[in-house]
């Protein structure tokens, strides 16, 4: 029994030992991870006093700095409110010593206002002058003697007033100073500093040292003396030292010190531009750590709870930056408008597709909406926000998984299609917009948005997304939402057009400095006489050296960039000079019609700038006409804008014409809405000429035009049997190389002249 029980109660020991020294391990581990954190927290809260120490240091330097900025723009204000003092005495009187006594009460007044205990005058001795602002005590003072000299100064008075003296003049000479003086209390109000919660206090002291203006508590200044004297080999002093040196070389500086009471205190000083001075300012060194180091000290009594709570704290800080991180994610990579994917993850998930495939699998797709501008200025931005955000959810229901779109500001849509063959490109992107446009088809006016798309083929799975994107904007850029192609692609050949657009942008200044642009006239001949009754101003490009520029080259460039308009102003005053030599030589003039695009009308001055041309040359009216193309009626500002525009033509003696009628959106609606006085029809309606459609068509709107009043123009006319077709239909004018190609000036004179004369002598052309 006795081993028995011996051995039970070994055993019990030994499992009583096993389970103290499991739980004394865990109490054991507790400790070290107390200690450890203890540690960490005490070594973490002495850093953070440096720390903050640091930072109190270089706050107090940061704003003490900008305090000095502050205060000597306030010292120079003085001498610059004196200045104007004394410019007023010379309107308010021709001369000082007339009306002395009411140029006393304006001085009295303005010093007042403008922060001075008064203001004197100081004259020089050979000045006769009665006032009773007059105080020649202060004649000697430095400030004064350098007014005298015409400049201005400044003096320190006993108990620290400054007066203030700028020349005192009577007409162009100096007769004396006009001072003004400031007493302690004022300037110490003015170097107060609203910084540091109301706890700075400043001084200013002169480069040696000398109090200029003392603090309204001396007592925390008082403190570096005691301890200058105390401690002389401290590191106070050693900063004092330091500080001597530093004000008498100009450099600024700041250091904490302990007062002799105990108080711990961080002193800047920095000099000032004005007078060789030096700002003192001297703040409590808790200015920012006062609130800290409560909460340190009470961090070193939590830290077994902390260590209890660690692991909780570290579950609800995981929580916690799940959800911050998942904000953060949607802050970074969806767009605020759309709620789509905005440009950064667009660009991180087409690198991480790409990477993914093999060459030539992926092309990125740029598309711009071209009204959203349109429908801004219109409808405003919160329409213009739902277009964006319907075509956004569009293209999302429009890519696969392994693809992307997404919305990257400037109006700029991007899609990374896992295609590559341009005809399926084509195909989708043709959907594309059909699917945008659908909105439609329950509009009774529908109004179909216009795209243009870009797109560049990716080769090259690791070139860089920006290098991608841009050329895929490059291509949208270059593409033309109203022409037949459904988007442009990036090759090799459109980077060389842009070069070359490039350098017509940079001939464009000098050539039309020298004239390189020439006007040429084309002639409108009457069907009904043969008389030549007008003609249209072409301009060509001729280079000195290169030859011709054809307009096809650098008109499109020019309309894209705006320099379109000051090209047209510049043909408008050709054919305005050209009309005037013709009034002058006797000439009978023609009407001549000048070309105006359609970027001209976002300039509302337009139409009177023109007129303001044509006065100065003297053109009677109705002998100059405006060709709109068709496009301006269906873009810029609207049809009401256009139709207003059209009624100040006719006020200001301007003909107007619809050109290329038939070219593109033309509809007889449109003769029915805008006052023109002319409609060209286009040349494809003179293809064919047999057809018998085409007679029928050309017949109806020849004659509604006669209907509306209007004078019908056919260009383009190179054949006989078009000519008598014309004539069938009662056309108007014909305007084509069957009568003339276009001319320069001087040669289409002489055709002029030669076909006046064959007029005369009944020749039949």
């Amino acid at each position: 029994m006795g081993l028995g029980k011996g051995g039970s109660q070994s055993a019990a020991f030994g499992g009583f030992r096993r389970i103290l020294f499991e739980q004394w391990n865990k109490i054991l581990l507790l400790l070290l991870m107390v200690a450890a954190v203890s540690g960490l927290m005490i070594w973490n809260a002495v850093a953070l006093e440096q720390a903050i120490d640091r930072r109190t240091e270089l706050y107090v330097s940061d704003v003490s700095t900008q305090l000095a900025r502050d205060i000597d723009n306030r010292l120079q204000k003085n001498i610059l409110d004196l200045l104007l003092l004394e410019d007023g005495l010379h309107n308010s009187s021709a001369s000082l010593t007339e009306n002395i006594e009411a140029l006393e009460v304006y001085l009295n007044e303005r010093a007042a206002q403008l922060g001075f205990d008064k203001v004197v005058f100081a004259l020089k001795a050979d000045t006769e002058m009665e006032s009773a602002l007059i105080d020649q005590s202060v004649v000697d003072q430095p400030g004064v003697q350098a007014a005298f000299a015409g400049e201005s100064g400044i003096s320190v008075l006993d108990e620290q007033s400054i007066l203030y003296s700028v020349p005192l003049h009577d007409g162009e000479q100096v007769i004396g100073a006009l001072s003004g003086m400031r007493d302690k209390a004022n300037m110490q109000a003015l170097i107060q500093p609203s910084s540091f919660s109301g706890q700075g206090l400043t001084c200013i002291l002169d480069h040696q040292g000398q109090v200029i203006i003392s603090p309204t508590d001396l007592a925390a200044f008082m403190q570096l003396e005691s301890i200058f004297q105390e401690n002389a080999a401290g590191q106070t002093v050693e900063d004092i030292r330091q500080m001597q040196a530093d004000m008498a070389t100009g450099q600024s500086g700041v250091f904490a010190f302990t007062a002799v009471n105990g108080t711990e205190l961080v002193l800047s000083y920095q000099p000032l531009n004005s007078y060789n001075w030096v700002l003192l300012t001297l703040v409590p060194a808790d200015i920012i750590s006062h609130e800290t180091n409560r909460y340190v000290n009470h961090s070193f009594f939590i830290v077994t709870a902390a260590v209890l709570a660690l692991l909780g704290l570290v579950l609800l800080f995981y929580k916690s930056y799940r959800k911050h991180f998942q904000k953060l994610e949607k802050i970074a990579f969806t767009d605020p408008v759309t709620g789509g994917m905005n440009g950064a993850a667009f660009s991180l998930r087409c690198k991480e597709l790409l990477e993914a495939s093999s060459p030539s699998s992926y092309c990125v797709v740029a598309l711009n909406i071209f009204d959203l501008t349109l429908i801004n200025e219109s409808f405003g931005s919160v329409e213009r926000d739902k277009t964006l955000r319907y075509v956004m959810q569009v293209l999302q229901g429009a890519v696969a998984q392994d693809e992307a779109a997404a919305y990257a500001a400037r109006d700029y849509f991007f899609l990374c299609l896992r295609e590559s063959d341009p005809d399926n490109i084509l195909r989708r992107l043709t959907e594309l917009v059909q699917r945008i446009n659908a909105f439609n088809a329950d509009l009774q006016e529908p109004y179909y948005l216009r795209i243009q798309q870009g797109v560049y083929i990716v080769e090259e799975p690791g070139q860089d997304t920006t290098i991608i994107r841009d050329r895929a904007l490059t291509a949208c850029r270059n593409h033309v939402p109203d022409s037949q192609e459904v988007c442009a692609f990036y090759d090799q050949a459109l980077t060389q057009v842009l070069q070359k657009e490039h350098e017509l942008n940079v001939l464009f200044e000098t050539a039309l400095a020298n004239e390189e642009f020439k006007v040429y006239l084309q002639p409108k001949v009457s069907l009904t006489d043969g008389h030549v009754h007008g003609a249209e101003a072409l301009v060509r490009w001729v280079r000195p050296k290169q030859g011709m520029i054809f307009p096809s080259d650098f008109i499109p460039v020019f309309e894209r960039n705006g320099k379109i308009c000051r090209l047209d102003f510049y043909v408008f005053e050709q054919v305005c000079k050209t009309l005037r030599r013709w009034l002058d030589e006797g000439r009978a003039p023609i009407v001549v019609s000048v070309n105006l695009s359609r970027q001209n009308f976002v300039n509302r001055n337009l139409l009177q700038e023109y007129a303001q041309t044509a006065r100065q040359y003297q053109i009677p009216k109705d002998m100059i006409e405006f060709e709109l193309t068709e496009s301006i009626f269906f873009e810029d500002r609207g049809i009401a804008y256009v139709k207003e525009k059209i009624c100040e033509m006719h006020r200001l003696g301007f003909g107007c014409s619809l050109d290329d009628f038939g070219s593109g959106y033309s509809s007889l609606g449109l003769l029915m809405e805008f006052d023109v006085d002319a409609v060209k029809l286009d040349r494809r309606f003179f293809t064919s000429v047999d057809n018998p459609k085409t007679r029928k068509v050309v017949d109806a709107i020849v004659s509604l035009a006669h209907e509306l009043k209007m004078d019908t123009v056919a260009e383009g006319i190179e054949t006989q049997e078009q000519l008598e077709l014309l004539r069938e239909v009662h056309c108007n004018k014909v305007q084509g190389y069957i009568y003339s190609r276009p001319l320069p000036i001087p040669e289409f004179e002489a055709w002029l002249d030669g076909r006046r004369t064959d007029d005369e002598h009944g020749v039949d052309i």
